[in-house]
């Protein structure tokens, strides 16, 4: 690794003062996952820049997924994962794992690791205040426990955040009966900064960004008006799997959130990049 001589350093930190100046005291809402939930070294880059957001004064709130850890958790009971559209087929058997994998494992796993990177967190879940609910999501295929969020209450993060803890949120959701659904962890990130009146809203995914042409990372679209986004679904520009990540971003966007980010988390401190940067990583919507 280079090693910064201590003016270059020094030099950097002025860089970065009008970028720390423009987001304190501001929130941002993170979207963790992809292979920055894998790698070690992701893991640990993304843990450190969350601690430095926190100490230079701004509110991050980080809501994760873990679809793989759920998979890997069906297939040692013997159960095959199904999809339709995305979606994970979520029957009484599987929303059981689903809530021990993502509210447990996952989540408290996530808040040790931030402890370790000296930050102060707590493990939230949909369920903690009322935060998330839902009723079933009306779709052509039963998909059983799959939440469409009807409502969010931010209180109880904004506590945590008030008395100087990251929350750490996993993302399944109460019934009006008394049922758990489980929800799409964009969606819900994307529900949550606008209630929150975020400043921005950063997915991280395993992509370089909107791309024109999906095979070619040079093609990368860098800023996007989200009055442009129906004639770049059109063009085929945006297709398949990026469709839901940026109608989330949209969203967001339309429901009040001033920025929303689809940035590369293979990049080491992307979201470093991101906030401390005129060029950024990945795809910007406005």
């Amino acid at each position: 690794m280079h090693k910064l001589s201590e003016q270059d350093r020094a030099n950097v930190l002025v860089q970065a003062l009008p970028y720390i100046q423009k987001w304190a005291g501001k929130t941002i809402v993170v979207k963790y996952g992809g292979n920055a939930m894998i790698s070690p070294e992701l893991k640990d880059a993304v843990m450190s820049d969350i601690v430095l957001l926190q100490l230079i004064g701004i509110n991050v709130v980080l809501v994760h997924g873990g679809g793989p850890e759920i998979s890997g958790m069906l297939n040692k009971i013997g159960k095959e994962s199904r999809f339709v559209n995305g979606l994970r087929v979520t029957d009484e058997e599987t929303i059981d794992i689903v809530q021990m994998v993502l509210a447990g494992k996952v989540n408290k796993s996530l808040v040790q690791l931030l402890e370790q990177h000296s930050g102060k967190a707590i493990g939230l879940c949909g369920l903690d205040g009322r935060m998330i609910m839902a009723e079933k999501k009306a779709s052509g295929i039963d998909l059983g426990f799959v939440g469409e969020i009807t409502e969010i209450h931010t209180e109880v993060i904004e506590n945590a955040t008030q008395n100087g803890y990251i929350p750490i949120i996993s993302t399944i959701a109460g019934g009006y009966n008394g049922d758990v659904y489980n929800i799409n962890a964009d969606l819900a990130a994307a529900r949550i900064a606008s209630e929150m009146k975020a400043a921005k809203l950063i997915l991280m995914t395993d992509i370089r960004g909107l791309l024109r042409d999906k095979d070619d990372e040079s093609t990368l679209i860098p800023v996007v008006n989200v009055s442009e986004v129906p004639s770049l679904k059109r063009e085929g520009i945006i297709s398949g799997g990026m469709i839901p990540k940026i109608d989330c971003c949209v969203e967001a966007v339309r429901r009040g959130v001033k920025r929303a980010h689809i940035i590369d988390g293979r990049i080491p401190h992307s979201i470093l990049i991101e906030m401390f940067s005129d060029e950024g990583v990945g795809t910007m919507f406005y």
